[in-house]
């Protein structure tokens, strides 16, 4: 069994009658990318800012390695960064001035040349000399990183960090999780973008009005929860439909190309058979895998566009 560096147990937090978070559990383990998902007012931020020591639960406890986050929060610390989902760097300071004095509010001491080597990780050394006001949005979220890096943390919460980036700085930030989940990191990262959890998370957690409804490793949950792989037939046309119908199959048709439903439980590869076996006739088919926003559709019943449920 892997070491538990994170753990939330039967955690609370109510405003009056609402209850942001209800009775929720967790475990993270040392080394793995946990992706927290789900649409705005799930509860996600509020419990990020418990585990992170910054807000106080109702009821319950969360622990970082072994150290209940608000009797230690000055030992949590030392061994956590966290990158806030609302995060700007000084305008009138350079990146490695920012990282410098961000250092220093934690008594810790860095040379240039490890501030350059933190620069350098996050792709950001080239912009050694421009003040933080003149950084692009990818950029300031790159140099959140890599103050969230000082310290070498064990732990690194990044709670959307993605939220309001173009496509392109999207994904350079991916590849910076990616290569920190390598080097043994272990990251919490909260997000409402389906794609980014399926592809960095080692395991994911949907949240909805303040529970974990689902967790697992992403496949898992495809695999449990996605509601089966979709075939389109094409060019079957209705006589297609209709012979599928009676199989006991749903479909749909469009421009004579019909989409088919096969079962979770069921092979695509038996699927094809038994149609072939049938005689319904098609020029060509496609297949389509179920992923984490048919997952989150299942489970939370709807789909999520910025973090708002459609």
């Amino acid at each position: 069994m892997s070491e538990v560096v994170l753990e939330a147990t039967g955690l609370v937090k109510t405003y009056g009658d609402l209850n942001a978070v209800d009775n929720l559990d967790l475990q993270v383990f040392k080394g793995e990318v946990y992706s927290m998902l789900g649409p705005n007012g799930a509860g996600k931020t509020t419990t990020v800012e418990i585990l992170e020591g910054l807000r106080n639960p109702t009821s319950g406890t969360a622990k970082v390695f072994g150290l209940d986050v608000m009797k230690d929060y000055d030992k949590v610390r030392s061994k956590v960064g966290v990158l806030p989902q609302t995060f700007e760097p000084w305008d009138r300071l350079r990146p490695p001035e920012a990282i410098e004095y961000w250092a220093s509010l934690f008594g810790r001491k860095m040379t240039k040349r490890d501030i350059h080597a933190l620069l350098e990780k996050v792709d950001l050394a080239h912009k050694d000399k421009v003040w933080g006001e003149r950084l692009s949005g990818g950029e300031k979220r790159r140099l959140g990183i890599a103050m969230a890096l000082v310290g070498d943390p064990e732990l690194i919460f990044l709670d959307e960090p993605t939220t309001g980036l173009d496509p392109q700085a999207r994904k350079g930030l991916w590849g910076i999780i990616h290569a920190l989940g390598d080097a043994g990191k272990t990251v919490f990262l909260t997000t409402h973008y389906l794609e980014e959890a399926e592809n960095l998370a080692d395991r994911v957690s949907i949240m909805n009005k303040g529970k974990i409804v689902v967790s697992g490793s992403p496949e898992e949950l495809v695999n449990l929860y996605g509601g089966g792989t979709h075939v389109i037939l094409r060019g079957a046309g209705e006589p297609g439909m209709a012979s599928l119908e009676k199989l006991g199959y749903k479909s749909t048709i469009h421009d004579r190309d019909v989409t088919v439903h096969v079962p979770s439980l069921m092979r695509t590869k038996d699927f094809m058979v038994q149609i072939n076996q049938t005689g319904i006739g098609y020029k060509d088919f496609e297949t389509r895998r179920p992923s984490l926003e048919d997952v989150f559709f299942n489970m939370v019943g709807g789909r999520m566009e910025e973090g708002v449920l459609k």
